[in-house]
């Protein structure tokens, strides 16, 4: 086989995922640096909050008008396109002077992932071999979780071991999208027949009435795992820093890590668990990594914090990868992709909306009981839908 096609097509899928991981990556760089952002410009936490937040809108917008753009025009110029972004993104960040070259930096970052969510997602599937689909689905899996996990860790490496923390990391990442370019231009492309860029029509979020009893559960569950990971990444620096005196960046960048790294592993448990039980395990899972964080915060214990990130992690993977396929089974074909998108625009509206609300508390209330609160709203939203779960009929494909 060394040398034969399939060989040939896993590696094609391993470097488009590579590609896939450095963009993801250069959207949670930021992460562990907001502190050092704060000093070098006096802002608060709810602006840290809103600037984080800015990222998920810009993803929304892109799933919204051009999230099918790739199926039309080809994915290596979607894919080119979402990597110009990023290196924009990471330019931003390196003027970054002013508040506004922040704003600017996750509005870009957020473009960059909303253009290769879905593409990047469909090439890595496409280039492998064809036997080869829940490999190459994990491969993408782990691309977009893992990628987005390596972001925050190498960023808090950088900061604390070597010059320049506000500068050397998005130096690095703009290298490696350099690579990654070079990467895509010797792949080939995988859609055959290719329209204009004109043709390209926004999609707009639908949800036939069939699909509705499966799709509130799987899309609260959704909602809390990115919620808590949004939270993860955008405060949980802050906390660490205020309540715990961790004031390295590389330890900060870990724990954030851990959360993504654990969503993988959860993910990758699908097939063996089942999806049913999978959303299920997924919401228990998030409730336990909520009661992990809410004693962390109220004991103030960093072992509780890493254990949050762990167990929230792989549950928030269990979940969001049973309710895809659930969603995506219950639907009908002709309305697959805009069902699809619309439990992807709750999700990234659970990584911003609450993640704002936490910012606006905590100038009132404080971060510790901003958390909690943020945590008690949450536990309520994911019991709902693990009841929910429990009592209704497993899903079956059409």
């Amino acid at each position: 086989m060394n040398g034969g096609p399939d060989s040939r097509g896993w590696l094609a899928c391993c470097l488009s995922g590579a590609v896939f991981a450095v963009c993801m990556a250069g959207t949670t760089l930021p992460t562990p640096l907001y502190s050092l952002y704060q000093d070098e410009l006096g802002f608060s936490e709810l602006m840290v909050t809103v600037v984080y937040a800015v990222y998920a809108f810009g993803v929304i917008g892109v799933l919204l008008l051009a999230g099918n753009a790739s199926d039309a025009i080809g994915r290596r110029p979607v894919l080119l396109v979402g990597l110009g972004c990023a290196a924009a993104s990471a330019v931003c960040f390196l003027c970054a002077t002013a508040l506004g070259w922040l704003f600017a930096g996750r509005l870009l970052s957020g473009l960059s992932a909303g253009l290769f969510t879905g593409a990047a997602t469909a090439y890595v599937m496409e280039l492998a071999p064809r036997q080869g689909s829940s490999r190459a689905s994990f491969v993408a899996t782990a691309a977009n979780m893992g990628g987005l996990g390596c972001g925050p860790l190498l960023a808090g490496i950088l900061a604390q071991y070597a010059p320049w923390p506000l500068h050397l990391p998005f130096i690095v990442h703009l290298a490696l999208v350099a690579v990654s370019v070079l990467i895509l231009l010797g792949l080939r492309e995988t859609v055959a027949e290719r329209r204009p860029l004109r043709t390209v029509r926004p999609q707009r979020p639908g949800l036939p009435p069939e699909v509705r009893a499966v799709f509130r559960p799987a899309a609260l569950a959704s909602f809390v795992g990115f919620a808590l990971f949004g939270v993860f990444t955008s405060v949980s620096p802050a906390f660490l820093s205020e309540f715990l005196d961790v004031d390295n960046h590389a330890v900060s960048g870990l724990i954030v890590a851990l959360a993504f790294f654990a969503s993988v592993a959860g993910q990758s448990a699908v097939g063996r668990i089942g999806e049913q039980r999978s959303l299920s395990l997924g919401c228990a899972g998030l409730l336990g990594g909520l009661v992990l964080l809410a004693a962390a915060i109220w004991w103030q214990l960093l072992p509780l914090i890493v254990l949050s990130a762990i167990l929230g992690g792989a549950g928030q993977g269990l979940a969001f990868r049973a309710a895809l396929s659930q969603v995506a089974s219950a639907s009908p074909a002709d309305r697959r992709a805009a069902v699809i998108s619309t439990l992807f625009v709750v999700a990234y509206l659970g990584i911003s909306v609450p993640v704002i609300g936490v910012g606006v508390l905590s100038d009132h209330i404080g971060l510790q009981d901003a958390g909690l609160v943020f945590i008690a709203s949450m536990a309520v939203l994911v019991t709902w839908a693990g009841l929910h779960l429990l009592r209704r009929p497993a899903v079956k494909g059409r």
